[in-house]
């Protein structure tokens, strides 16, 4: 299993982080709201109710100064007149219970919205999801080869992640701050245009700071983030290899590499973090500035008479309201950019071309169960394997494919299982065309045992029942039984009830071979195809192993990759390739005496040092 490796930038984009942008962003957009066709109703009543929020959230310093301006107006007049304090409580309870109700209503809305978009995030992404999960099951096994496991998991959990997180808080998010932005302009020129000319004058100064602290940002924690790449490599492989690090005594070369990465990563850490905090305050001292400004002017007018207090009291909390969307949506800005990139991500892998079902030749009658007709087979257009190979397998027959490394060993099994379908020619099971059917109905007349032991996360009953999976306890203990794998799971704490961990290395390499081989054995298959495993496993787990296999081969007919050429002695046939082509083909015996590749490979694995 190839190690995880994080494409993904996980749940971030926002303004301090470095942005993958996307290619096509329109079209991506438009795309990724098709998914949110199916939640139109919950997406239009979370906005209306995200605007009634927002113009209740907005109005209420207004009214709010309404309380002021009575009180004010009722202490000034007691003054003039020389009479007691009289002021209207009545009227500033009035005006006070309203505004309460006005912040209650709009909190109300707001945890209303929330669910809503909870819900249409949820089941969006899920679908979405699901899609994603569908549409890897149709790829063909070359899309597996080209791409790393971690990339398509990236997509799949990071890529996914951002998008959720968006759909769930940035896109109301982003909705909430431009309507707030608009409603404080608003209600601030229904006060004074001389006032609200006040505040306008330090917008291009606080845009000024977010274009030139923002792009620093992204620079430095660019470099944080390809720095901290470096430095989890460095760990992760020191750790890995802890043994041979003690074996040859470089303790310490590692230990002054780590330094020398992590004295990097901080450099770039603490830059891209002090950057980063930088934009905020600059933003909250402008903000500062305009109260100010906004404070010495409003007390003027009030003298002259020209606005009332309770007016200049709600200027002042707009004014405090005014900078806060402008910086959001800078963040937000980024942060629907990532998302974008995103989901243009996840866009690629549902885009990429299926497997294709192609028009099957006409079955014809034959006695037996393999037959290759001229048969031809490339990965690469330009880069011929296969060029017309005819083979015919009777029912019980072994078939073992030798050669060195990298000879194409591996083509004909993917081409029996239709991993890969071939470039021309016909591949028959009993005389039909294998590709008139279905994937999952040729691979159930096929088991494979391969070198790479292929267990997943859970117990070991579930793992040997993965091979037929209406096999009953008893089914499964038999075939461990016939695999020699009964012994070592009885001697486990919890027998069969064991948990494998996620590569499952809490048992040895031969015993992973055992279960794989009890699965084969479960499975019952017409033909096997296996590939000899015993290069890292003691003696007696390697003779087991062999009698497990054994036994497995009565009666089947089987494909052997054979890397031990005396294992396959009395194979019926045994294929000699070379650069992907089939350069010997006859018996052991026949082949050792036509001196040919067979005979020297052959030789060099038996052949004594004096």
């Amino acid at each position: 299993m190839r190690s995880f490796q994080s494409g993904g930038r996980g749940r971030g984009g926002g303004m301090n982080q470095p942005v993958e942008k996307p290619v096509h962003f329109w079209q991506t957009i438009g795309r990724l709201f098709g998914y949110l066709g199916n939640y139109r109703a919950g997406v239009i009543v979370s906005l209306v109710i995200t605007a009634i929020s927002v113009v209740l959230s907005v109005r209420a310093p207004k009214v709010l100064g309404e309380a002021t301006t009575v009180i004010f107006d009722d202490v000034t007049k007691s003054m003039r007149q020389h009479t007691a304090l009289h002021i209207q409580m009545d009227k500033v309870v009035q005006i006070l219970m309203l505004v309460s109700a006005l912040y209650l209503i709009a909190a109300l809305f707001s945890v209303i919205q929330q669910y809503i978009m909870t819900r249409v995030a949820q089941g969006t992404v899920y679908q979405l999801r699901k899609d994603f999960k569908d549409k890897m099951a149709r790829l063909p096994v070359s899309y597996y080869d080209s791409h790393q496991n971690g990339d398509i998991m990236s997509r799949m959990v990071n890529d996914m992640d951002n998008i959720q997180g968006t759909l769930n808080q940035s896109l109301i998010q982003l909705v909430n701050s431009a309507l707030t932005f608009v409603g404080v302009i608003y209600f601030m020129l229904t006060i004074s245009w001389q006032l609200s000319l006040v505040a306008f004058l330090t917008v291009p100064l606080s845009l000024l700071i977010v274009r030139i602290i923002a792009p620093r940002s992204q620079r430095y924690f660019a470099r944080q983030q390809a720095a901290l790449g470096l430095l989890n490599d460095q760990v992760e492989e020191t750790f890995a290899g802890h043994t041979v690090v003690k074996t040859f005594n470089q303790e310490q070369p590692m230990i002054m590499k780590f330094d020398a990465q992590n004295d990097d990563y901080y450099k770039a850490a603490w830059k891209a973090q002090f950057v980063s905090t930088v934009i905020f305050p600059s933003m909250r001292f402008v903000n500062n500035l305009d109260y100010l400004a906004m404070a010495v002017i409003g007390g003027i007018k009030v003298a002259s008479g020209t606005v009332s207090l309770g007016d200049v009291q709600a200027m002042l909390q707009y004014t405090n309201q005014f900078s806060q969307p402008i910086t959001q949506i800078a963040n937000l800005t980024n942060t629907i950019q990532a998302t974008v990139a995103s989901a243009e991500r996840i866009f690629q892998v549902l885009d990429e071309p299926e497997m294709t079902e192609l028009t099957p030749v006409g079955p014809i009658t034959t006695d037996d169960i393999v037959t290759f007709e001229h048969v031809a087979f490339s990965y690469q257009p330009d880069q011929p394997l296969m060029t017309d190979y005819s083979m015919s397998v009777k029912p019980g027959q072994m078939i073992a494919i030798v050669g060195p490394t990298g000879a194409g060993k591996s083509t004909m099994i993917n081409l029996l299982e239709r991993f890969y379908d071939t470039t021309s020619g016909v591949i028959r099971l009993r005389g039909a065309d294998t590709r008139g059917m279905t994937r999952e109905d040729l691979r159930q007349h096929f088991a494979m045992v391969l070198q790479e032991t292929w267990l997943f996360e859970g117990s070991i009953m579930d793992n040997l029942r993965y091979g037929r999976l209406e096999a009953t306890d008893d089914d499964v203990i038999t075939a461990a039984k016939m695999a020699h794998a009964d012994e070592f799971i009885r001697t486990l704490p919890d027998g069969y009830d064991t948990i494998l961990n996620q590569d499952a290395t809490n048992i040895s390499q031969g015993q992973r071979q055992l279960l794989t081989i009890a699965r084969a054995f479960i499975a019952n298959p017409e033909i096997l195809i296996l590939d000899e495993a015993t290069s890292s496993v003691d003696t007696r787990t390697e003779r087991m192993i062999q009698d497990a296999m054994a036994k497995l081969l009565v009666g089947r007919t089987s494909f052997v990759v054979a890397h031990r050429l005396s294992t396959i002695r009395y194979a019926d046939q045994i294929l000699v390739m070379e650069n992907g082509n089939i350069v010997e083909r006859g018996r052991h015996d026949d082949l050792l005496a036509a001196g040919g590749e067979y005979a020297k490979l052959y030789n060099s694995q038996f052949t004594k040092v004096g």
